[in-house]
């Protein structure tokens, strides 16, 4: 039984990127402090899956009906708020269990502009697969340059290295599900111990799979309160956020990517408007299993 407490560099270049938008086990007992007065204690409790689990992973976790009643009030509630408003109350309710994790696309990167204003402390890290661009990297420098926030990188146990000499070559090639389950899925896993909400970027226009994404709901594969601040925005939203605070992005979204993940699973979409259909082009996957269900 766990406990979860409810609660510029300036500059006129116009990106290319906004032209387009114009056109090892996880313990769950260490939980935050800092709850809301105001909010009910909830209980969450480790439920049996039919589904097969892979080592070292956490069962899911599913909340009870009284507690996934409270967070869609609050998403509810939460659905006309702006972004930063949005953010400011998941500050203000989860405190030090908050986290974020980023890749540093464009939401993220907005989301972290409006996080230096609210709680700049918050935990936030990458899940350095060691398969990032290296203008990915870069963009985290520049987001510390800019706001101060350090983004953690965490990264697998074993080095691309290791792990492809342990599996023959490249995984990515034979088995990119496994792939992304090793290098983000149990990476994030540990990632957010000892937390109870973490923040992501995704929004409702961007797929199919994305289109329900409340702006707070419950996250039962990693046993946290989920939280989409910019859910109900749109790709153009994003980016003339972007070009009005010159907010640091990753340049090779002027090049033509409109969804950078790691490299070898990640090409220019030009001729799309699907933003993803640059991820694992050809294969049929299009999410590396951070925001899915299963």
């Amino acid at each position: 039984m766990v406990s979860l407490a409810s609660s510029p560099t300036t500059g006129t270049r116009r990106p290319a990127a906004a032209v387009s938008a114009d056109a090892t086990s996880i313990s769950r007992t260490a939980m935050p402090t800092n709850p809301s007065p105001q909010l009910p204690v909830l209980e969450t409790q480790a439920s049996a899956s039919s589904a097969p689990r892979r080592e070292g992973i956490p069962a899911p976790v599913e909340l009870d009906e009284a507690g996934r009643a409270e967070l869609a009030q609050h998403s509810e509630r939460l659905e006309t708020a702006s972004p930063l408003e949005i953010i400011r109350w998941a500050a203000e309710t989860y405190g030090d269990g908050l986290c974020m994790a980023t890749a540093f696309g464009p939401e993220g990167c907005v989301i972290l502009h409006f996080l230096a204003q609210v709680r700049p402390e918050t935990y936030v890290f990458n899940l350095d697969t060691g398969y990032q661009f290296q203008e990915t990297l870069d963009t985290r420098d520049r987001i510390a340059e800019k706001y101060g926030i350090e983004v953690e990188l965490r990264r697998p146990e074993l080095s691309v290295a290791d792990y492809e000499a342990a599996n023959g070559g490249p995984v990515y090639k034979t088995d990119p599900n496994r792939c992304c389950f090793d290098r983000k899925i149990r990476v994030l896993h540990q990632s957010v111990v000892g937390h109870t909400a973490w923040m992501s970027g995704i929004r409702r226009d961007q797929s199919e799979h994305r289109a329900g994404a409340p702006v707070v709901g419950w996250d039962k594969k990693f046993g946290l309160v989920k939280i989409s601040p910019l859910a109900n925005w749109t790709k153009k939203d994003v980016w003339a956020l972007i070009v009005k605070e010159d907010i640091p992005y990753i340049p090779l979204h002027d090049q033509g990517y409109t969804s950078i993940g790691c490299w070898p699973c990640t090409v220019a979409n030009t001729f799309s408007d699907d933003e993803r259909a640059g991820r694992w082009s050809g294969t049929g996957k299009t999410e590396c299993g951070l925001h899915t269900a299963d």
